[in-house]
């Protein structure tokens, strides 16, 4: 497993990690690892949409079924 030693880290950052850490009833490090943890997972977001089948569906189409159906809530 990887160690991270995060430096100049901004006041209001660290305590703004501190706080949610707290309200989530973890450590900061526990807290800034599973964060970093979604961050990271991200970065695979591009290639596996770059791995789907164009279906040639304009996006204003996607958009109006969404509306659409939001509308008969």
């Amino acid at each position: 497993m990887k160690t991270l030693y995060l430096r100049n880290v901004p006041e209001e950052v660290g305590v703004r990690l501190e706080w949610l850490a707290a309200r989530e009833g973890m450590s900061v490090s526990a807290f800034a690892t599973r964060e970093l943890a979604v961050v990271a997972r991200r970065a695979d977001n591009a290639g596996l949409l770059g791995g789907l089948p164009d279906l040639a569906v304009p996006a204003d189409d996607v958009v109006a079924a969404l509306q659409a159906g939001r509308a008969e809530r």
